[in-house]
C-alpha cells in the first residue's frame, strides 16, 4: 500500500438544500446522499490520514470585491462558519498548510492564503455528510464564480503539484471536495429549464470508466453552458488523486441542482510499471549497436549469415547470454534482456523481406 501521499477521496455536492430541506426537496434523495457519503467517510477515516484537504469554492461572498485569487490556502488555527442556523468550527493543520504553501511557491504556483476567512456550506455540508470533522483540515478555496477563473488545465496542474508536495512532506492525506453538478444559481435558468441533466449523466458515465482526467476536455465555455463552473474544484481533486478509476459513483438529479458523487476508498497499491518500449539500458548498448549495424549494413549482415557464431564471437563485450540470443535471433530472449523491441524487430523484418526468414504467421486460436 501507499505509505504517504493521497490515500483516497470524495468529490460530491454542497447544495444548500441538503441542509435547509425546503418542501421542494425530496427527503429520500437527501437521505440517500447522506447515507452514501457517511459510508464513504467511514472508509476514508479508516485509512488513518494525518490530514484532510477540503476543496470547495467561495460563493462570491468573501472573495469578490476586495481580493480574489484562483486558489487560496487557509493557514489559520481554526476555520469557522455558520449557515442556516448552524455554526461549526474545525481545526486546521496550520503548520502543514503553511509548509505546503511554501512548496507551491517553490514550484511555480503562488496561491493566496488566509488566516481568518470563514468557510460556508460548500465546506460544511460535505464534512457533515461524510462525518470527517475530527481530522485536522486544510481548506482550499477555488475561484469558480468571479472571472477570470482558473482554467481546468490550471486546476489539474495545481492539484498535481500539491499532491507532490504532500508526498514530499511525508503526509498521509484524504481529499473531500465539493462542487456541482449542473446548476445556475442566481440566474433565470436556475429553475427553468434547470440543470443540464443529459450532460451530467454523460459526464458521470465517463468519469466512472476513466476517472477525472476527462475534466481536462472542459473549457470555460463548456463549463458555463452546462452549469458546471464549480467542477474546477473537482479538477484540483483530480490532479491530486491522479488517474485512479473511482471505486464508486452516484448520480441524483433534482429540479434545481444535480447531485453527483465520486469516491476513491480503496488505497492505491504500489505497482511496478514495465513499459513495452524501455529506455536504452547502458549494459545492452553493444548488443543494440550490433543489431542496428546488421539491420543497416548489408556487408556486415552477409558476414553474420555466413557464420553467426563466429560473427558474434568477434564482437567485444558481448556476454554469453547476449551471444546466444543473437545467434538464435530469439526476440523474446532479447526483450527479457531489456533490449528495446524495435531493434531486434527491425533486423528480423529485414531478414524476412530478404527471404532468409519465413514471416511469422499469427495463430488463429
Amino acid at each position: 500500500m501507499v505509505d504517504n501521499g493521497i490515500l483516497g477521496g470524495i468529490c460530491t455536492t454542497h447544495a444548500p438544500q441538503l441542509w435547509t430541506l425546503p418542501e421542494s426537496e425530496d427527503p429520500a434523495v437527501v437521505a440517500r446522499v447522506r447515507t452514501s457519503n457517511q459510508e464513504i467517510g467511514r472508509k476514508l477515516k479508516s485509512m488513518k490520514p494525518d490530514v484532510c484537504f477540503v476543496i470547495a469554492n467561495d460563493h462570491a461572498d468573501q472573495f469578490l470585491l476586495h481580493c480574489n485569487a484562483s486558489f487560496i490556502f487557509h493557514i489559520g488555527k481554526i476555520a469557522e462558519g455558520n449557515f442556516a442556523g448552524r455554526s461549526y468550527t474545525y481545526k486546521i493543520a496550520s503548520n502543514d498548510s503553511l509548509n505546503l504553501l511554501r512548496y507551491m511557491q517553490n514550484n511555480n504556483f503562488d496561491p493566496a492564503f488566509t488566516s481568518n476567512a470563514k468557510i460556508d456550506y460548500a465546506f460544511g455540508i460535505p464534512l457533515d455528510f461524510t462525518g470527517i470533522s475530527d481530522i485536522p483540515l486544510i481548506p482550499i478555496f477555488v475561484n469558480a464564480y468571479v472571472p477570470p477563473q482558473p482554467s481546468m488545465e490550471r486546476c489539474v496542474a495545481f492539484g498535481r503539484v500539491l499532491a507532490n508536495g504532500i508526498s514530499s512532506l511525508g503526509l498521509r492525506a484524504v481529499v473531500v471536495c465539493s462542487g456541482g453538478l449542473s446548476h445556475y444559481p442566481g440566474t433565470e435558468r436556475y429553475a427553468d429549464p434547470g440543470p443540464d441533466t443529459e450532460f451530467d449523466k454523460s459526464l458521470m458515465k465517463v468519469i466512472s470508466r476513466e476517472g477525472l482526467g476527462y475534466l481536462l476536455s472542459l473549457n470555460e465555455e463548456k463549463l458555463e453552458q452546462t452549469g458546471n463552473i464549480e467542477l474546477r474544484c473537482w479538477g484540483v481533486a483530480g490532479g491530486m488523486i491522479g488517474d485512479r478509476i473511482p471505486d464508486q459513483t452516484n448520480f441524483e438529479p433534482t429540479w434545481h441542482h444535480n447531485y453527483g458523487t465520486v469516491s476513491w476508498t480503496k488505497q492505491k497499491k504500489k505497482t511496478h510499471f514495465s513499459p513495452h518500449y524501455p529506455p536504452i539500458h547502458p549494459e545492452r548498448i553493444v548488443l543494440a549497436e550490433t543489431l542496428h549495424t546488421l539491420t543497416k549494413n548489408e556487408k556486415e549482415r552477409k558476414k553474420y549469415l555466413l557464420d553467426p557464431m563466429g560473427y558474434v564471437d568477434s564482437i567485444n563485450f558481448l556476454n554469453e547470454e547476449e551471444k546466444t540470443a543473437l545467434v538464435e535471433l530469439d526476440q523474446s530472449k532479447m526483450i527479457k534482456l531489456g533490449l528495446h523491441p524495435f531493434i531486434s524487430h527491425s533486423f528480423i523484418r529485414v531478414l524476412e523481406r530478404s527471404g532468409i526468414l519465413k514471416p511469422e504467421v499469427p495463430s488463429k486460436s
